[in-house]
C-alpha cells in the first residue's frame, strides 16, 4: 500500500509519537508499506507522522532503493552521540518545494530497535546524519524548518498558508 504524504501544517506532525510496543506481522507490513510510500515520494527518509501515524517508527534509504542493504528500520530511536557539523540544503516530504540549508552534525548515532524489537546502535556520518536527525526529530514533533532562523521560517510558514488559501497546497 503506498500512503500518501502528510504535509505541513497537519497536527499528527507537531506531536511526538508514541513508542512502537508491538513487533510482529502487522509492523512488518507497515515498514514495507513505508519503504513503498518513501520511494515513490522520491524520498530518503520517512518518518510515521509522515503518513498520519503518530508511531516512533521511521524508514531511511540514502541509496533511494538502489542498495536494499542499505535500508533502515529505526523503531524507538534516540540520538545518543552527536560530534561536527554539517550545514547543506535540507527539504522534506511534508514541505513539498521548500529547500533550505540546514545545520546538522557532521556524524550521528541512535540507538533503536529494528522492525523485530531487536535493540542496536547505528552512526551515520554525513547524509545518513542528516536523515537520522531529520527522522528522529519527525518522531518529536520537529521539522527541518525549526533548525532554520525565525525570519527564513516564518517567511516559509507565510507561504504555505498563502498558498493553502490559494488551494494550491493539496
Amino acid at each position: 500500500m503506498i500512503y500518501p504524504i502528510v504535509k505541513f501544517p497537519a497536527k499528527v506532525l507537531d506531536k511526538a509519537g508514541a513508542p512502537v510496543k508491538q513487533f510482529d506481522e502487522k509492523l512488518a507490513a507497515l515498514v514495507d508499506d513505508m519503504f513503498v510510500s518513501m520511494y515513490k515520494a522520491h524520498g530518503v527518509g520517512l518518518a510515521a507522522p509522515q503518513i498520519g501515524l503518530s508511531l516512533h517508527l521511521a524508514v531511511i534509504d540514502i541509496s533511494v532503493g538502489e542498495d536494499p542493504a542499505q535500508k533502515i528500520v529505526l523503531c524507538n530511536p534516540e540520538i545518543i552521540e552527536t560530534s561536527g557539523r554539517q550545514h547543506e540544503e535540507e527539504g522534506c516530504l511534508s514541505l513539498p518545494g521548500f529547500r533550505a540549508p540546514t545545520t546538522r552534525p557532521l556524524k550521528a548515532t541512535v540507538r533503536a530497535q529494528d522492525a523485530q524489537g531487536k535493540s542496536f546502535e547505528l552512526t551515520g556520518e554525513g547524509l545518513l546524519a542528516r536523515a537520522i536527525c531529520h527522522e528522529t526529530d519527525h518522531l518529536n514533533g520537529k521539522l527541518f524548518i525549526s533548525h532554520l532562523s525565525v525570519l527564513r521560517r516564518d517567511m516559509i510558514k507565510r507561504k504555505i498558508r498563502r498558498m493553502i488559501k490559494a488551494d494550491e497546497w493539496d
